[in-house]
């Protein structure tokens, strides 16, 4: 599915300063990832959803893909399940666990570049993925300092969840419906996903993305491609 990148309104073609407010303690260490970002020439995505969307999944996908040289650092409550899947695929990942936190806070993501930079060489990845907690509340009031917010939905979870969690929603600068071979199986009406996403946050991009199917996977690989070589930064403030 083509995207326009120019329609998009949550993008901007520079990094945005944050504006001009009491910033938290984790707002200023986000602050301070951004610049080693942009030292190590990486271009961040924050993929945010519930559990079990698929992001793992399609990374693992993304794995067989030459032109995405990507890196991981992996959130969860609890055990390394995630990474240990990635690394079977030739990733470089850290798992961050959280215990019982619900989301990850700009401290940790720094904390897990520190072990993943032992790991390996940052500097030879275009992409750093950070792979959230599965929540759809509480990572969407943390900055992590990414360029794209990327919010996953999976069909099996319901067409009525954008305006039920309007925060991540309105944080998002893609969302990606998961598991969409599955539309049908479950009732989701995709139609219904555009109209309140329409209704909350106009113009954000939508992907329609089945693991499996490497045109669905490319798409969204070349769609963040194209926002690194243009330089597009989220606008969104925590």
């Amino acid at each position: 599915m083509q995207q326009s990148l120019e329609s998009n309104p949550t993008l901007n073609p520079k990094s945005v300063a944050v504006a001009k407010r009491i910033l938290s303690a984790n707002d200023k260490k986000a602050n301070e990832l951004r610049e080693f970002y942009k030292e190590h020439n990486l271009y961040v995505l924050n993929f945010m959803s519930s559990p079990g969307s698929g992001k793992t999944t399609f990374l693992e996908s993304l794995s067989a893909c030459e032109d995405f040289r990507f890196c991981v650092l992996e959130g969860d409550l609890q055990t390394n399940r995630d990474a240990q899947r990635l690394e079977q695929k030739g990733v470089s990942a850290y798992q961050i666990t959280t215990g019982e936190a619900c989301h990850l806070e700009a401290v940790m993501v720094e904390q897990g570049l520190a072990e993943l930079a032992k790991r390996c060489d940052l500097h030879t990845y275009n992409f750093l993925v950070i792979e959230n907690v599965g929540n759809l509340v509480c990572p969407a009031s943390y900055d992590l300092g990414a360029a794209l917010n990327v919010v996953f939905l999976s069909t099996p979870e319901g067409d009525d969840k954008i305006l039920k969690y309007p925060s991540m929603f309105l944080c998002a600068d893609v969302v990606v419906v998961s598991k969409a071979d599955l539309c049908e199986v479950f009732g989701f009406d995709i139609e219904r996903v555009r109209e309140d996403l329409a209704r909350l946050k106009k113009d954000v991009p939508l992907f329609l993305l089945n693991s499996r199917d490497s045109a669905s996977v490319s798409a969204l690989k070349d769609f963040f491609i194209q926002c690194k070589n243009k330089g597009l930064y989220s606008k969104h403030i925590f």
